[in-house]
């Protein structure tokens, strides 16, 4: 039999839960209506029914809020590479798994209509890269570096390489340099055959 604080303690985090996936909801609708770079805070709580502060409590700012609707966007992603068919996911060669993941990457944030990608231009790149989502991308390419043998630093061969493929060197590339999506995806497959079959 639970203890009465032990069944206030569990309604309170039932609550919690409740209050965070409303929020969560309300704020994905704003995102489908407007626009990941149209979404407030305030927008959100209005939507939501809550003060405000409820908001900053939750979530601390906009980046907490974005970085929270980030993880749920990329779940479908992270299957695909964590557990879906090769070459993307397992029971490819590393190698390969590693070229299919950045030029995935890559064609995503070339799409208008990738939610991940709308919600992650967002962010600040410190906050993009402190998320859950950013955290589970430098650890596949880390762990995809150590799988192929590479005889280096995987942890920060992997930031390196990440470095390519984020939005501010991949927008330049593409807006300011005319680059076209193909080029950028032929470069990070040459830039796995660099790292993964030095000889």
């Amino acid at each position: 039999m639970q203890a009465p604080d032990d069944v206030s303690a569990g309604s309170k985090r039932c609550d919690a839960a409740r209050n965070r996936a409303r929020l969560l909801e309300a704020a994905r609708h704003l995102v489908d209506d407007l626009g990941a770079e149209q979404m407030t805070m305030e927008a959100v709580a209005k939507e939501a029914g809550v003060g405000k502060g409820t908001l900053f409590r939750r979530f601390g700012d906009r980046d907490g809020l974005l970085r929270a609707l980030l993880d749920e966007a990329e779940a479908e992603f992270h299957e695909a590479y964590a557990s879906g068919p090769p070459p993307l996911g397992p029971g490819a060669p590393a190698a390969d798994r590693l070229t299919a993941f950045g030029s995935t990457l890559i064609s995503r944030m070339a799409s208008d209509d990738d939610l991940g990608a709308s919600l992650a231009r967002q962010l600040r790149r410190r906050s993009r890269n402190a998320s859950e989502t950013g955290r589970a991308f430098h650890r596949h390419v880390s762990t995809l570096l150590r799988e192929a043998g590479v005889d280096a630093d995987h942890d920060m061969l992997a930031h390196a390489m990440l470095a390519f493929t984020t939005f501010e060197t991949a927008d330049h590339l593409r807006r300011e340099c005319d680059v076209p999506t193909e080029r950028l995806q032929a470069t990070w497959a040459q830039l796995v055959r660099l790292v993964t079959r030095p000889d």
